[in-house]
């Protein structure tokens, strides 16, 4: 299973998204850059809008999407940049 699809099943799981869109932008990271790897998987863009994020505060709601993703990290995942909203935040 790739990185990709690994993120997509456990924030699936996890958060019941009405939308989740992930891009893994480990080229714009290339060569000499800290946790750059051959073959990418190292960066990612995340948007995610969930009705499991209503009440939190974004601090509560990166850690809890970064403590989801805890064995990736410690795999090779080097950098998530997180948009993380609820429905009615989207809808603005």
């Amino acid at each position: 299973m790739s990185v990709a699809e690994a993120l997509r099943a456990k924030l699936e799981a996890a958060f019941a998204p009405a939308e989740l869109d992930i891009e893994d932008q480990s080229a714009r990271h290339g060569g000499g850059h800290a946790g750059h790897r051959e073959g990418g998987e190292t960066h990612f863009r995340v948007r995610i809008v969930a009705r499991a994020f209503e009440g939190r505060s974004r601090v509560e709601r990166e850690r809890a999407v970064h403590a989801l993703l805890k064995d990736e990290f410690a795999a090779g995942l080097h950098a998530l940049s997180l948009e993380i909203r609820t429905p009615g935040e989207a809808a603005r």
